[in-house]
């Protein structure tokens, strides 16, 4: 059967495919300080801070090891410049000053966490140090610690899936900015702790692994303790399909994308297999690959009309290319939607060599390159047409020869199907290659931080705050008033537990149905609008609901409120009120502008009678939207157009 040139999920039975999946998932935890100091679980914007540059180095293991991840990151010659807020971080986060101890209130969630999985706790929490060393940790390691192991999530359908460890672990620094080799890190998220729970290969279905992912979230959410916002829950996925290889895609941020990353890299690995057994049915050997040689092509692209090549050669740059043998029209061939083979060695280039990009002959002629140069980069290289391809990179020749080495590394990968390695997920669901896999080398015991006995003390606090299972605290939703769909989107949302507290506070005040709404409905129309909904401060939705109460804003304006406080870090709902016009406004008033519209109605009053409300009715709210409740406004029009018609001596219509 002919290898088709596009990717498609279609007829695709994952079961079949022999997929396996375990996840990773990270959740910050809402404590009063970091996990090694006591500075406070705050991102800070502005203020003063400290800047300082640094540079990392790989160190070898204790079995004189050195992690091959870390010994690439190293090679690239990056200087760190950190920037830590006074506010929040201290020498700690400098690498200036020891860890303290480790935070014991993050040990108590994560232990009730481990309960309600059914985890066992360990006797002893030791730390250990995780080399990572692209820059988010001043350190060069990670911090980690396992508190529990084992355990279990049951899904919908009565399957059990294993987890094998929960930890808690520090964040690492958040990237602000890159200039050539220069990174820029904040400091003032190193260190917040986190909470990771890693499942075993048991998920076998895209599906499988977005609801364990939902059921473990969703458990984090139950304790009321931890953080909430883009970038405070993380998924890292170990995707394979038999045959394959197990892969590692980091940063899945939407649990909703879960599903089609999984089912995804499955694509690319099967497709990524086709391409192998294709190679192999053409004959091409990894030996084939051994002996080719980059051959400098700058000449062929004198005259070119490449944009790409002339700014390159107006640099100071070359035009290098590698012949693939056998190659020709494997480079074309989608293994993702969107993403070709080519694409894939694309970013082998860009990592390897730093280079923005490549071109190849299943691509030509396109973007400035003629069939003219093509014809001469086919002779130059002694390639055949129709047999194989050619990869061309144009930038400075040290980069450009490392980046086309890369690519025929990867080429001969494509000879034995899969690679192990570590992908970045993108926004479509796609992914793309980050890094090399990291290897065992990379974990050795932290000498600063005394152990950790977990006593009985311990777990009685860990105890009292095991969180209720999700079918109790779905009845204790719909004991307010929701409706069973409405209580479900609760249970789901991210802002659970500062829902179920606002309806608490403003029970008999505000209705718990406009509460519950307001964060499932009304928030995530405003995030599909592009509105950052997670920049509004908690305190924020509490003056929203008082302002509700008290009667000085209608639920009307809820929407234009909160947009406000998302575009404008640091008002309030009072200034949101203001600014937006939205004050009160009498019931006097609103009488009078109702009898103002009648008396400019009063033709078709007579002629429609009480079927003019909705007219009525549009106008009034056009005025006054936001500023007075809808139900009040329609009881005034309908008894005012009653009137009026008595008045008029006109029958109902």
């Amino acid at each position: 059967m002919p290898l088709s040139p596009k990717a498609s999920l279609e007829g695709i039975d994952f079961r079949k495919l022999g997929l396996k999946v375990g996840l990773e998932i990270h959740q910050q935890l809402a404590t009063r300080h970091k996990l090694f100091c006591s500075c406070p679980v705050e991102l800070v914007e502005e203020g003063p801070e400290d800047v300082f540059p640094r540079r990392l180095r790989p160190t070898r293991s204790e079995i004189g090891e050195v992690d091959v991840a870390a010994l690439f990151e190293w090679r690239k010659g990056r200087v760190y410049e950190y920037h830590a807020p006074r506010a929040a971080s201290c020498l700690v986060e400098a690498d200036e000053e020891p860890p303290h101890e480790i935070n014991r209130e993050a040990l108590v969630i994560a232990l009730a966490v481990a309960k309600a999985l059914h985890a066992k706790p360990v006797d002893e929490v030791h730390v250990m140090r995780k080399i990572v060393i692209d820059g988010s940790n001043t350190t060069g390691f990670q911090r980690t610690a396992i508190v529990a192991l084992g355990g279990y999530v049951t899904l919908s359908s009565g399957k059990r899936v294993g987890i094998q460890t929960i930890c808690v672990e520090e964040d690492a620094a958040r990237k602000i900015g890159e200039e050539g080799v220069r990174v820029k890190y904040k400091l003032d998220r190193l260190g917040i702790p986190l909470i990771e729970v890693s499942t075993a290969p048991d998920l076998e279905t895209p599906e499988e692994a977005q609801e364990a992912a939902y059921l473990i979230g969703q458990l984090f959410r139950l304790t009321g303790r931890v953080r909430r916002g883009i970038g405070t829950i993380r998924q890292d996925l170990n995707v394979s399909i038999k045959g394959g290889a197990k892969v590692e895609i980091k940063g899945v941020q939407r649990l909703d994308l879960i599903a089609k990353v999984v089912a995804y890299e499955a694509l690319r690995q099967y497709r990524l297999l086709q391409i192998r057994d294709e190679l192999r049915s053409r004959g091409v050997k990894p030996e084939d690959l051994d002996n080719v040689e980059i051959v400098d092509v700058t000449d062929v692209f004198r005259g070119t009309k490449s944009r790409v090549i002339r700014r390159a050669l107006s640099r100071g740059g070359r035009v290098l290319a590698v012949k693939l043998p056998g190659f020709h029209g494997i480079l074309g061939v989608e293994v993702q939607p969107g993403r070709r083979f080519g694409t894939e060695l694309a970013d082998y280039a860009r990592f390897w060599g730093g280079v923005g990009g490549l071109f190849h002959t299943d691509e030509l002629p396109a973007y400035g390159i003629t069939s003219e140069e093509v014809e001469k980069l086919y002779e130059k290289l002694g390639a055949r047409k129709g047999w194989d391809a050619i990869v061309i990179v144009a930038d400075e020749e040290r980069k450009a020869r490392k980046a086309l080495e890369a690519v025929v590394e990867r080429a001969k990968q494509a000879l034995i199907g899969v690679p192990r390695e570590t992908r970045a997920a993108l926004e479509d669901g796609t992914t793309r290659y980050m890094r090399p896999q990291p290897g065992a080398a990379r974990m050795y015991p932290e000498t600063d931080i005394p152990p950790f006995e977990i006593t009985e003390d311990v777990l009685k606090e860990a105890e009292a705050l095991v969180p209720e299972p999700p079918e109790k605290k779905l009845e204790k939703l719909k004991s307010y008033g929701l409706s069973d769909e409405l209580a479900q989107q609760v249970l789901r949302d991210i802002h659970l537990d500062l829902i179920e507290k606002l309806i608490e506070e403003f029970r008999g005040r505000v209705p718990a149905t406009l509460i519950a709404s307001t964060f499932t409905n009304i928030l995530r129309s405003l995030r599909h609008e592009g509105v950052d909904v997670e920049a509004i401060p908690e305190h924020a939705y509490r003056e929203l609901f008082s302002m509700i109460a008290e009667g000085r804003l209608a639920k009307d304006a809820i929407p234009d409120v909160l947009k406000f406080l998302a575009e404008n870090p640091g008002s309030n709902v009072s200034e949101a009120i203001e600014k937006l016009g939205l004050g009160g406004v009498s019931l006097e008033e609103v009488e009078r502008e109702v009898e103002k519209i009648l008396d400019q109605l009063e033709g078709e009053l007579r002629e429609k009678g009480e079927r003019i409300f909705g007219k009525v009715m549009g106008r009034v709210m056009a005025k006054y939207r936001g500023r007075v409740e809808g139900r009040v406004v329609a009881e005034i029009v309908k008894r005012r157009i009653r009137e009026r018609l008595e008045k008029l001596g006109v029958g109902k219509r």
